[in-house]
């Protein structure tokens, strides 16, 4: 989706906007300038074109030294990732320096920037804001974050930049479908990424150095295996989000996140010889957020207790993986060694297997008959303070577009009430549907929703099994005459008589 990044200086109600498009309070609204610190991304529901709205304020902001360097920073990070920039400025406080610094910076943006003037809350407040047409990005859009004013110009305004977009990113999925199955290679810096990308190329394609950070920008290269079409992605190390004292190394994190998201597969590359980090615990978790198909690959195994015998080194560094990454567990584990070459080409390997096997989505039939079997075997624990217990009506697998690749289903669960499933029978019913439907290196995803016992039977699914009909209300019965008695047919025979 295109992406709108919401900049100005500090306390000029960016929050506020940013809550207001996205029609829910997520950025907190202080009057102390610099309290959004984080970046925050949200789907924009206040517009009629889907996009991404970010609240840029205060991106590695240090406001002991003044406003200079985040402001800098916001400008920088907007202009190199968004579609449209929404310049906020104050209509109270009118023009400032920091506005003019800042305009300064964004006219030298690639995408376009509307000037939009914050806190008219009335109609004299909009005389105030001839003043900003200096800063040369046109009339400002006068809006009232806080009351609601104005946002329906506002959001016309966007749909009008944002339409000719909608095209090029159809283009550019097209193209996405062309590239085969994209790998996003991900860890933290020197975890040896662009030496794995280039044994798997047998090219120097990309620079390894011993410098951790060398990979800024994530760079895809195409290649060929086995008549396969792959799209390997060389992304930027992740460091930890307090370490990254530069533009730069904020623009790297991002484009990898992004690199994640648009990935059928990552690969999580991880310095066997040095062990496993809490950054690339915190590089997995992001993986399981994203809920994508993962291998890792511990890399440098030959100096990994390079003197012990190989079937030790093996079943010692699976048991770092399991104890370290636990979270993980769906991931199989590679041992490698990108800058000897050594066993490299089973990455590939595995991922063709990990495709072929991802395809076997079961059917409905086949997932209800094992989710009854494995309630029947281990029935759901009676809830203390309710002391009602968890019951399945139906279940089914669902997959969504953008995993059209390597599958990763939904499994929805329909049951009386979702606060009765327990995280412990959750991954109860995880582990049961691995062992019916193995499939490795792919998570299961569980949606479990609440529905009413006579709702469902009523609307779907009869008695919660497939193919039985609505258990509804009986029909109302209809009045049936009943037969005449032998009184009453003597009764009328004798009447015809005396006639």
């Amino acid at each position: 989706m295109p992406t709108v990044a919401i900049v100005g200086r500090p306390n000029v109600g960016k929050s506020a906007l940013f809550n207001r498009l996205a029609k829910r309070k997520i950025a907190i609204v202080h009057d102390q300038p610099g309290v959004t610190r984080d970046r925050i991304s949200a789907p924009c529901l206040a517009t009629a074109i889907p996009c991404t709205i970010i609240d840029t304020g205060g991106i590695g902001a240090t406001l002991d030294d003044g406003f200079g360097a985040q402001v800098s920073l916001e400008a920088d990070i907007a202009m190199e990732t968004a579609d449209l920039i929404l310049f906020i400025v104050d209509a109270h406080e009118g023009l400032t320096p920091i506005d003019q610094d800042l305009a300064q910076r964004l006219r030298k943006a690639k995408p376009p920037v509307m000037l939009v003037a914050n806190k008219v809350d009335e109609d004299k407040h909009i005389r105030g804001t001839d003043e900003f047409a200096r800063l040369g990005f046109g009339t400002p859009v006068g809006v009232s974050a806080e009351h609601g004013r104005g946002m329906t110009g506002l959001t016309e305004k966007i749909d009008e930049i944002l339409k000719p977009l909608v095209g090029e990113i159809e283009e550019l999925v097209a193209q996405a479908e062309e590239a085969g199955i994209k790998l996003a290679i991900v860890g933290r810096p020197n975890a040896g990424k662009s030496s794995l990308v280039n044994a798997i190329l047998q090219d120097q394609r990309t620079i390894v150095s011993d410098i951790a950070g060398t990979t800024r920008d994530a760079i895809d290269l195409p290649c060929e295996y086995a008549g396969e079409k792959f799209t390997l992605i060389d992304t930027a190390g992740l460091r930890p989000r307090s370490k990254r004292d530069t533009s730069v190394e904020v623009f790297s994190a991002m484009r990898t996140d992004r690199s994640v998201r648009r990935a059928d597969l990552c690969i999580l590359v991880i310095d066997l010889a040095a062990g496993i980090t809490a950054q690339d615990r915190k590089i997995a978790q992001k993986i399981l957020e994203e809920k994508k198909p993962c291998l890792i690959v511990l890399n440098k195994f030959d100096l990994y207790h390079p003197d012990a015998p190989m079937r030790a080194r093996k079943e010692e560094a699976k048991e770092h993986v399991d104890r370290e990454l636990f979270f993980l567990s769906y991931a199989p584990a590679l041992t490698v060694s990108a800058k000897s070459g050594q066993a490299v080409e089973t990455v590939l390997k595995e991922v063709l297997k990990v495709r072929k096997a991802a395809q076997n989505v079961p059917s409905t039939g086949k997932l209800n008959r094992m989710l009854h079997d494995a309630f029947q075997l281990n029935p759901p624990p009676t809830d203390k303070r309710s002391a009602k217990r968890l019951k399945l009506y139906y279940g089914t697998a669902a997959v969504d577009e953008k995993y059209r690749t390597i599958p990763v289903p939904t499994f929805v669960l329909f049951v009386n009430d979702k606060a009765l499933m327990p995280a412990s029978y959750e991954s109860y019913l995880s582990n049961r549907l691995r062992e019916f439907n193995p499939v490795p290196a792919v998570p299961v995803v569980f949606s479990v929703r609440s529905r009413d016992r006579r709702e469902w039977e009523e609307r779907d699914t009869g008695t919660g099994r497939p193919g039985k009909k609505p258990a509804g209300k009986p029909a109302a019965k209809r009045a049936v005459k009943k037969p005449a008695g032998k009184r009453a047919t003597a009764k009328k025979s004798a009447g015809r008589r005396k006639k």
